[in-house]
C-alpha cells in the first residue's frame, strides 16, 4: 500500500513540482478535484471538474485524477448531503438507502431522477453549504505541505549525483 501511495500519488506530485508548477496551483488542483469530485449528482463531476480546471487554469490531469479517486467517497456522501440539505431547507426526512437507490437505478436513470428529484436538490444544497468551506480548508492544509515538498525537491536537485 505504501509503494502504491508513493508511486501513484507522491510521485506525480513531485513530477509536477519539478516541472515548475507552483505548490499553490497544485494544492488548488487537488482540492478542487476532491471537493468537486464528491458533488452529489452522479455523472456530472467530470464535466464540473473540467470546467473548474479550465476556468481557474489548473492542472486538468491532477484535478481529474483526484476526482476519480474520490468516486467511492462521493457515493458514501450522497445520503449525508441529502440530510444536510433537508435540515437546511427544513424539509422532512425522506426514506433513503443504498439498496433502494440501486433498485431505482435498475429501472433507468431518468426514472430514478424523476422520483428522487427533491433528494437531489437537497443533496446539492447540502454540498453547496459544505463544499466551498471544505475546499478552502483543504487548500489551506495542502498548500504548506506542498511548499515544504517543493523545498525538499529543490534541495535534492542541487546535490550533485554520485560518481
Amino acid at each position: 500500500m505504501r509503494e502504491f501511495f508513493r508511486r501513484r500519488i507522491v510521485g506525480p506530485i513531485v513530477t509536477l513540482l519539478k516541472q515548475g508548477i507552483t505548490p499553490e496551483s497544485i494544492a488548488l488542483s487537488l482540492a478542487c478535484g476532491a471537493i468537486i469530485g464528491i458533488f452529489p449528482v452522479l455523472g456530472t463531476t467530470a464535466v464540473l471538474c473540467t470546467a473548474a480546471a479550465l476556468a481557474l487554469r489548473l492542472n486538468l490531469v491532477a484535478v481529474q485524477a483526484v476526482h476519480i479517486l474520490m468516486t467511492p467517497v462521493q457515493l458514501l456522501l450522497i445520503i449525508p448531503f441529502v440530510r444536510v440539505g433537508e435540515a437546511l431547507m427544513h424539509a422532512p426526512k425522506q426514506p433513503l438507502s443504498i439498496a433502494a437507490g440501486q433498485a431505482l437505478l435498475s429501472h433507468g436513470a431518468f426514472h430514478a431522477v424523476t422520483l428522487l428529484w427533491s433528494a437531489i436538490v437537497h443533496a446539492v444544497v447540502g454540498w453547496l453549504a459544505l463544499g466551498p468551506i471544505t475546499l478552502y480548508l483543504l487548500y489551506r492544509l495542502l498548500r504548506p505541505v506542498l511548499i515544504r515538498a517543493r523545498e525538499r525537491v529543490a534541495r535534492r536537485s542541487q546535490i550533485p549525483p554520485p560518481a
